[in-house]
């Protein structure tokens, strides 16, 4: 069977239509919606005889069996963002399936090739991004955090992964899942606005940024609106402003595309007749070089206890979660860069600022590679995310010369 680039586009359509809504994509994991993707996935790769297995984390496998059990892996996620965008995650998958039907239609391959549906990258429903990827990765390790977490109605995150056949405590098991791993390839849309402002279509994913996300709490005291004097207030609100903007110029002085953002601060006691007497600030800092992203964090801490003395307040700083800059393996750029120069006439080499599954597998050790097609006006997570048909053709093209590429270079010894 040719490669039909434009049959990946009515694919992509018709999955909209079946699990979205005015409002977008609902395919939240662990939900009816995101169960009737996976089933019609099922049907989307039966033609080529691939195996379609579960692992314990409820990633959903199909293997092709080649004359190697060396794998080549192409993946990527069907979950969505609540009123998410047509084609974040998805479009990975079902570019993964068109890739999967050319190689079993010219018989079998050399080495083995699987398409992986990774389960819950986004972490919609309880704030755990890149579920499955993290489990076949080894790198889980926030198993008593994960129990306890629940979701606004109030369901436990183990009940509501049981009710898909996937129990917390043997999750892990899906590492086994890579012991025959050579190589990994994801496409994903930028998510962003970078290929959009050079007029490219498609771009070579350098790696992933590291990310460091802290809650800051400022505790000052709590006074009358009216009767306390501005000179005299001690308004933990202020060292929470003070840094917001601070983290600007944090930002622009380290480079390289650093971002540091405030995502968000809630006041107490919350009343607009008084002082806030405690502000708890959100901070979300990124840069794919460890010591820059490193010293950006320095440099915030140095500047929030620099506000604080200045407004008589106190600061604490609590780590929520990190994770270190992952850079993509340097032969397989290569390829990625040779299949987009082939499709599309030139490449152009971006980090990524958002996580994806492929980060994960990198951590694993299994040599991986990324390309991006342009997103219109850098939009995603909502339903007016969107990308031009005639670049995801090219993509979905570039997908499968990168997937020969790879399969062809994993024959011949290369890989992990």
């Amino acid at each position: 069977m040719a490669l039909d680039p434009k049959r990946t586009v009515a694919e992509l359509k018709e999955l909209r239509e079946l699990t979205g809504d005015d409002s977008g994509a609902q395919r939240v994991a662990w939900t009816d919606t995101w169960q009737r993707a996976r089933e019609w996935l099922q049907g989307l790769v039966a033609s080529t005889g691939a195996e379609e297995t579960f692992d314990a984390a409820g990633n959903q496998w199909f293997t092709l069996r080649g004359e190697s059990e060396h794998a080549v892996l192409v993946g990527g996620h069907l979950d969505s963002v609540p009123n998410g965008g047509w084609l974040d995650g998805c479009l990975n998958v079902i570019a993964g399936a068109e890739v999967l039907r050319r190689i079993a239609g010219e018989g079998t391959p050399p080495v083995t090739v699987r398409l992986v549906n990774w389960a819950d990258e986004e972490g919609a429903r309880f704030g755990r991004s890149l579920f499955g990827s993290s489990a076949a990765a080894g790198s889980m390790v926030d198993q008593d955090e994960l129990r306890g977490l629940k979701d606004a109605e109030g369901r436990s995150l183990p009940d509501a992964i049981g009710a898909y056949g996937v129990d917390l405590d043997s999750a892990l098991h899906a590492r086994s899942e890579l012991d025959s791993a050579a190589a990994y390839l994801e496409l994903h849309i930028e998510q962003g606005p970078v290929l959009e402002s050079l007029d490219l279509p498609l771009g070579v994913v350098l790696g992933t940024f590291g990310v460091e996300r802290h809650r800051i709490t400022w505790r000052g005291q709590a006074a009358h609106a009216g009767s306390t004097p501005m000179d005299k207030r001690r308004d933990a609100l202020a060292g929470a402003a003070k840094l917001a903007l601070e983290i600007r110029d944090v930002a622009g002085r380290t480079g390289g595309g650093a971002v540091c953002t405030s995502g968000g601060v809630v006041c107490k006691p919350g009343i607009v007749t008084s002082v806030v007497e405690t502000a708890e600030q959100l901070l979300d800092q990124r840069h794919l070089d460890a010591a820059n992203l490193a010293a950006m964090l320095a440099d915030a801490k140095t500047a929030s206890e620099r506000f604080a003395e200045e407004e008589s307040i106190d600061v604490e700083w609590e780590r929520i979660w990190s994770i270190d800059p992952i850079l993509f393996d340097d032969t397989l750029l290569g390829f990625c860069e040779e299949a987009i120069e082939e499709v599309a006439g030139t490449a152009h080499r971006l980090p990524s600022g958002p996580l994806h599954d492929a980060a994960e597998i990198s951590r694993a050790g299994v040599p991986t590679a990324m390309l991006f097609v342009q997103s219109l006006r850098g939009l995603s997570h909502t339903k007016l995310e969107d990308t031009k048909e005639e670049h995801l053709e090219l993509a979905t093209a570039a997908l499968d010369r990168l997937a020969s590429k790879t399969i062809a270079w994993v024959a011949a010894g290369g890989g992990r």
